[in-house]
């Protein structure tokens, strides 16, 4: 019942996850990313935990193949689950199991992880794939954004979509782009005028915020009473 896109960006180091689905909520569980480490999708007969340890394991070195295929091993839950991660150097890796409704499957390169089931077709996952790849050099958000569209324009979920999510992770623990529709007809076209929202108003409050390295951020504090 969902579609979605793991990404790692080679250029910015960024980290992400898009998808979307004909249940409420997609933003909520399914789409996990880590700064500086990589990002993953848990779906189907979900278990968060299999995106959770997946990137634990990848903070510790381990590639996202080996991670992946350790976890889903130890899982017996494993043939309801569908899963796609990538880590920081661009390896990926997903699993499918026999139980996601069909069409279900996963696409899988360098520096992404696609997955779906209940789709109209592996059309919805090209489409999705080769629309994020034919953007290179944009802004990732974009590239995400994206590839919902196309996937969506393919058929998408055969049930329709209710949510749709964007998570992007940049230089800091916090994210620099978390959009969510919940619940909605069209939770994609909410989504790209949420979008555009937060990129007019709240993205350049995110950059001015507190860095690790910078505990004042880009904040002026001159004039504001404030001891610095």
């Amino acid at each position: 019942m969902t579609f979605s896109l793991a990404v790692a960006d080679p250029g910015t180091g960024q980290v992400g996850v898009a998808a979307m689905t004909a249940m409420p909520g997609v933003g909520k569980i399914v789409a996990h990313a880590r700064t500086r480490c990589g990002a993953a999708a848990s779906q189907a007969i979900m278990n968060p935990y299999l995106a959770f340890d997946g990137l634990a394991l990848i903070g510790q070195g381990v590639p996202a193949d080996e991670a992946l295929a350790y976890l889903v091993d130890q899982d017996p839950g494993r043939e309801g689950r569908q899963v796609g991660i990538v880590d920081l150097a661009g390896r990926s890796a997903g699993h499918t199991g026999s139980l996601p409704a069909d069409w279900k499957g996963h696409r899988t390169g360098p520096h992404y992880a696609c997955q779906g089931n209940r789709l109209a077709g592996s059309q919805v996952l090209d489409a999705a794939v080769d629309a994020y790849e034919a953007r290179a050099g944009d802004q990732l958000v974009d590239r995400l954004v994206a590839a919902l569209d196309a996937g969506e324009d393919a058929g998408g979920d055969t049930q329709g979509h209710r949510s749709a999510t964007v998570l992007i992770m940049g230089s800091e623990l916090y994210p620099l782009w978390d959009l969510r529709i919940d619940d909605a007809d069209d939770p994609l076209a909410h989504l790209h005028k949420q979008k555009e929202t937060f990129a007019q108003e709240l993205l350049p409050e995110i950059e001015m915020l507190p860095k690790r390295t910078d505990p004042l951020g880009e904040v002026d504090y001159r004039g504001t009473g404030d001891t610095v």
